[in-house]
């Protein structure tokens, strides 16, 4: 199984945040290729990184600890505060800043063709308006920039309301025109596979990858992965097998788009 602990441009290995989980290890070893990359063809081991939504940092530090400057957009003020904190323990307060925002207000706050990475990870379930979100994610970039989309699946609810045995909620969710099963669905919206990448390519993305997220992990017993010895390594070896495969993007909890703007 690939190492999840991020590596600087040297080669050390830093702490490991996104930890090896079941949530973060396909998207941090999908990304972590792509930055190696742009690395690579900028000829420069710093790249700019923007995290719009970041949060507490859960990408974004890691990404500093690699050398990196992240820049993270968020509306909450209590999740920046949790921000500085983090970077400050981690010794990476000075590549890392937090400035209140969302995705579209993003040029209120952040300069247009300025970073060379851009995350937008559990956003777009949220936004009035995805296409527009994305947009301004990609203009975000610089020519030939990546981008990492990280949504909420319609499979994976389906499939999960079905499993609780909610099964008019499954169904519910299957035909509703955003994805939701139910006036207390926590979320807003939900997106398929080919509606995340087309978002994407409108926005002028050159889809390189399409991964499923928590295909199998949503629906192991967690005290099967906690007290079966090797379980946990061996779930995320399966994760990371079946992440591309697009028979099993159908019931991932997550889905994720990688690309590079385009020209």
């Amino acid at each position: 199984m690939p190492d999840p602990s991020p590596r600087s441009p040297r080669g050390e290995t830093s702490p490991r945040p996104p930890r090896a989980s079941l949530r973060t290890s396909v998207v941090w070893e999908v990304l972590q290729k792509a930055l190696d990359r742009t690395v690579t063809a900028a000829g420069r081991d710093c790249l700019d990184v923007l995290d719009t939504g970041g949060g507490s940092g859960s990408f974004a530090v890691p990404l500093a600890q690699l050398g990196h400057r992240v820049t993270v957009v968020d509306p909450s003020p209590n999740a920046l505060f949790a921000l500085e904190r983090r970077a400050a323990e981690a010794g990476v307060a000075d590549r890392v800043r937090g400035v209140q925002g969302d995705v579209h207000g993003l040029f209120d706050v952040v300069g247009r063709g300025d970073h060379d990475v851009v995350l937008c990870h559990g956003v777009l379930e949220y936004v009035d308006d995805p296409a527009e979100g994305v947009g301004n994610a990609v203009a975000a970039l610089r020519p030939s920039g990546v981008l990492s989309l990280l949504a909420a699946g319609l499979g994976g609810a389906v499939l999960a309301r079905a499993l609780a045995g909610h099964f008019t909620e499954a169904r519910q969710a299957l035909t509703d025109p955003v994805g939701r099963w139910g006036e207390g669905d926590p979320v807003p919206r939900r997106f398929t596979a080919d509606q995340l990448a087309e978002l994407a390519g409108a926005a002028g993305v050159e889809v390189d990858g399409v991964h499923g997220v928590r295909i199998f992990a949503d629906l192991v017993p967690g005290v099967l992965v906690d007290t079966e010895p090797g379980a946990l390594e061996a779930l995320l070896a399966l994760e990371a097998a079946a992440a591309e495969l697009p028979a099993f993007h159908s019931v991932a909890t997550q889905l994720h788009v990688l690309g590079r703007k385009r020209g």
